[in-house]
């Protein structure tokens, strides 16, 4: 008989002590901003003082539990309790500043910028203070790279094994360091890699400093939240062009980038999903400038970069936008929806289904025509030149039908809370795909400010169970979590 162990809350309450303690610091990156630009910077100050005050609180109730190892049950429970926390917490100097007065509201902004859905409920960011919408754009960063990779550098060099949960946060299945602490430092620099040239890049464009640092949180956590109301249509197509190549870069697994630095070029090869994606890519952009050329008077080069922009900030579940792509054809508007169901790498910022498991999909229904033909034949899926077990092959299903449960649900609900079909299905696939913008009322040029409340709350929920690839979150409901 397997001895199931009780959980152990304050080890849990260790590892939001943990995370309470990094947002602290990280609101304190604001306060440059705000003295260069001459606001206040009390928002700041205090929500690192209420959030530090937490953490001290949730340090001292739990403090002997730090060199216990933590276990799976905890690992899915602390990763869930974790993303609330750091929203809620998120959510302070929105409230503070006065910028979003309702506590929803700014819980909503707050969860789409950390879990990098990019939705927003705000109809001017432009008249909003230069520091606000740093914090705004930074809660993407955080998020993108995952408060919890930050907590496994940290943990394990205070005696706390954390293995559990880089896997349970990241969907980074494929680990390319025995210590996690090493998985964890080598995202980081990749991570940092691309912030750094995008940021430099975008500089050197028409984007001073500050729009290239927000753009860049926003495009390398594939985010989207951005400082302009128009998105990145009102840029130059050169900014257009270098946003667009980061989004497809950061819709690469980091997994990637490392076989990379280290000239294994055989494994890079190798990696189905990466061609996959670069594959679907190239097919749906080249369809969508299809369809921009035969039904509008754009020129080819317009054409192009306008079909391939919405096509990987969809794909990538990044959410910019170059133009409004409400005014495209009626093709165009149906491929934007199926696209929303996308996602690009598993090991990336991005959000969605993810590449890999269409790809799955795709291989069971060719081996299912294949015994249609051959009744007898043997048949094995393979991934990356190597068998994929039945269990991962169910799992994968699995995921994919309980997505689309969830969607079908949701959508129900929506519409039963007085919303139109249209904008209620792409609010729910945006909101459980971590994407941004959608259809109808809910498009690129419009935002969320007119949902009714209880419609917020189950987007925030549906976000975060997005960010958490559903089982995650789903497992704390199961029985045979609960029991012993």
């Amino acid at each position: 008989m397997i001895e199931m162990k009780l959980i152990n809350p304050l080890v849990i309450v260790y590892i939001l002590s943990t995370i309470l303690f990094l947002e602290a610091v990280s609101f304190l990156f604001c306060l440059p901003v705000a003295i260069i630009y001459n606001e206040s910077a009390d928002p700041f100050l205090w929500s690192a003082l209420v959030t530090v005050s937490a953490s001290v609180i949730f340090y001292l109730i739990s403090n002997k539990a730090a060199k216990r190892t933590i276990t799976n049950r905890e690992g899915f429970m602390s990763v869930s309790l974790g993303w609330i926390i750091l929203s809620l917490a998120g959510s302070l100097p929105f409230i503070f500043s006065d910028t979003i007065p309702s506590f929803i509201n700014a819980f909503f902004e707050s969860t789409s910028g950390f879990t990098t859905t990019g939705s927003s409920i705000l109809n001017d960011v432009e008249s909003l203070p230069r520091s606000i919408l740093f914090w705004r754009s930074f809660t993407h960063w955080i998020g993108g790279l995952g408060i919890i990779v930050l907590v496994i550098i940290i943990l394990p060099s205070i005696g706390m094994t954390a293995n559990q949960l880089l896997p349970l946060e990241s969907s980074l299945k494929e680990k390319i360091h025995p210590k996690t602490k090493a998985v964890g430092i080598r995202l980081l620099y990749a991570y940092l890699g691309l912030t750094i040239i995008e940021i430099i890049l975008l500089n050197l464009g028409e984007m001073d400093l500050f729009e290239s640092i927000c753009h860049t949180f926003g495009t390398v956590a594939t985010g989207g939240f951005s400082v302009k109301n128009d998105s990145i249509s009102g840029y130059s197509a050169y900014s257009q062009y270098i946003i667009m190549i980061f989004m497809f870069l950061s819709g690469v697994s980091f997994v990637v980038y490392y076989y990379i630095v280290k000239l294994n070029f055989r494994k890079v090869k190798h990696n189905d999903e990466l061609w996959f994606y670069f594959g679907t890519t190239v097919f749906f952009g080249a369809i969508a400038t299809s369809i921009l050329l035969t039904n509008t008077s754009m020129s080819p080069e317009r054409a192009l970069r306008e079909g391939f922009f919405q096509v990987i900030s969809i794909i990538t579940t990044t959410g910019y936008v170059s133009a409004d792509y409400l005014f495209w054809p009626t093709a165009g508007l149906i491929l934007i929806f199926m696209l929303l169901f996308a996602g690009a790498s598993t090991g990336s910022t991005t959000g969605g289904i993810k590449m890999v498991r269409h790809l799955v999909i795709l291989k069971n229904i060719q081996n299912a025509f294949r015994k249609l033909v051959h009744p007898n034949i043997i048949t094995q899926i393979k991934l990356n030149n190597k068998p994929l077990s039945d269990r991962m092959n169910v799992s994968i299903i699995t995921f994919v039908i309980l997505f689309l449960v969830i969607f079908l649900a949701g959508t129900v609900l929506i519409v039963m809370l007085g919303t139109d079909p249209v904008t209620a299905a792409s609010a729910v696939g945006t909101s459980l795909g971590n994407t941004g913008p959608g259809l109808g009322s809910i498009g690129p040029m419009y935002n969320y400010s007119h949902m009714p409340g209880m419609s917020k709350i189950i987007f925030i929920f549906l976000m975060i169970i997005g960010r958490l690839e559903i089982y995650t979150f789903f497992i704390l409901f199961s029985k045979s979590f609960w029991k012993l």
